[in-house]
């Protein structure tokens, strides 16, 4: 057997059974038995090791009380304005739009009062342009969304900015609906 087998061989049979530890809660019990309760989990979320909460682990982070109000972690509220991580910008531009403002003051007042939260910016171009420019373009988009962050009291510590120019565009094609929603800016706690 060779190192990889060997250690997979360990690992395997260990995240198992740390998968099937943890106890069902009262939550669960009452959405499975039909309640108004319903649990809210991290699903297929990775963790990026940069915020402050157990994202990835299948524990229960949040949920819909019988009033319909959401409680727990606003990240993980469907309806804030927090699950919008995804701002978009105009062909060639990195002034930000009027209706990108309210997406990025609600996560610049999230970070803001979780200090200990980091983000990455991520700055994105759609194919038109040489490869040095979409990086260039994505650069200053990721730059325009961190001065406004800066501006409303956002510590640079909690900011990471990449641009990915046109390497990663978040829909296939070649025709104006395909490039507008490739230039954006993308939030990733």
């Amino acid at each position: 057997m060779n190192a990889l087998t060997r250690t997979l061989a360990v690992l395997l049979p260990v995240a198992m059974l740390w998968g099937c530890s943890t106890t069902p809660s009262t939550m669960d019990a009452d959405a499975t038995a039909g309640g108004d309760a319903a649990m809210t989990t991290t699903g297929g979320m990775a963790d990026s090791g940069m915020g402050g909460s157990d994202m990835g682990s299948g524990v229960e982070v949040g949920g819909v009380e019988g009033d319909g109000a959401f409680v727990g972690d606003p990240l993980t509220d469907p309806n804030s304005m927090l699950a919008k991580r995804t701002v978009y910008f105009d062909f060639d531009k990195s002034e930000i739009k009027l209706e990108a403002r309210d997406i990025i003051e609600a996560h610049a007042r999230y970070l803001s009062a979780n200090p200990s939260v980091r983000i990455v910016v991520e700055g994105h171009c759609d194919e038109r342009g040489t490869r040095e420019y979409n990086l260039s373009l994505g650069e200053r988009r990721a730059k325009a969304v961190q001065q406004v962050m800066s501006l409303l009291g956002v510590s640079s510590s909690q900011l990471e900015l990449v641009s990915y120019g046109e390497e990663r565009p978040a829909v296939m094609g070649h025709d104006e609906d395909a490039w507008a929603m490739n230039r954006r800016v993308e939030f990733l706690y």
